[in-house]
């Protein structure tokens, strides 16, 4: 997919991520809109081997969101591919509605439940570690937020890819710079990032988490590499609540819904004036 399609997807996502909210309030919106251009670069930038009618064929690439809890702009992309029927977009947490405020497995795509932080990496090195037992060329990502590595599971995670070179295995850090109560430099500040998991043994790049083509050639760069290289994480600097002011200034953002009235708003105002 071109620049200019990638990034109208992303706005598509968008839009889609700001209903999906409207019906599910006590979503979170905010960490939400912060992974949108990763995501859509993901799927529609080359990176990903996936099959919708198969969603755990045995050779797809694995992508574990362990940000879970703030991944609902993932939803309008697996309906869009075809994980999912488009018809679930319509009303998300109602009852028989699959998709709801927190995510899990129920829904195609998903690899695993992340609903509590803290795990992702260190299930992507199982998984990770089995495809290389078993010969596979896959490879495995894991989409972590920035307030999450303050899990001390994290890191052990990271000494332990270190360790044992996972060449297979790319972590992106949705960098959004702000954790469940305050900014993360305010909680426990792990800067620089790329620099601590150079430290363990892991290579790192740095990039516009909101350029979709940057973040798709730091990805296909990481496909690419030879055999016995390191793991690598992708530092993908990004803004909480992604082209909503009141969220983007608010360091509460991450606990904050928006009202219906406001959603319709932006709506609107993303429709050039029309209503959405």
């Amino acid at each position: 997919m071109d620049t200019v399609t990638m990034k109208d997807k992303s706005r598509w996502v968008w839009r889609e991520t700001l209903k999906i909210h409207r019906f599910c309030p006590e979503s979170r919106i905010a960490s939400s809109l912060s992974c949108v251009e990763i995501l859509v670069a993901l799927y529609y930038g080359g990176v990903l081997r996936f099959d919708p009618k198969e969603p755990f064929h045995e050779e797809r690439d694995r992508l574990i969101i362990s940000k879970g809890h703030g991944s609902i702009s993932y939803y309008p992309i697996l309906a869009d591919l075809g994980f999912i029927d488009m018809r679930e977009l319509d009303a998300p947490g109602t009852l028989g509605n699959k998709l709801k405020a927190i995510p899990d497995t129920l829904i195609e795509g998903y690899e695993t439940i992340n609903g509590s932080l803290g795990h992702g990496i260190g299930v992507g090195i199982g998984m990770a570690l089995g495809l290389k037992a078993k010969g596979s060329q896959r490879k495995v990502f894991v989409l972590v937020g920035d307030g999450e590595l303050n899990e001390g599971s994290m890191w052990e995670a990271i000494m332990l890819a270190g360790h044992h070179k996972l060449d297979n295995l790319c972590v992106i850090v949705d960098k959004n710079n702000l954790c469940m109560l305050d900014y993360c430099r305010n909680i426990v500040d792990l800067e620089p990032i790329e620099a601590k998991f150079q430290a363990f043994g892991w290579d790192g790049v740095t990039v516009d988490g909101h350029d979709e083509v940057a973040v798709v050639e730091a990805l296909n760069a990481f496909k690419a590499r030879k055999s016995g290289d390191k793991s690598l994480v992708v530092v993908a600097h990004t803004v909480k609540g992604r082209g909503v002011a009141s969220l983007e200034a608010d360091s509460l953002c991450h606990i904050k819904s928006l009202k219906p009235d406001a959603v319709d708003a932006l709506l609107k105002d993303a429709a050039g004036g029309e209503d959405a």
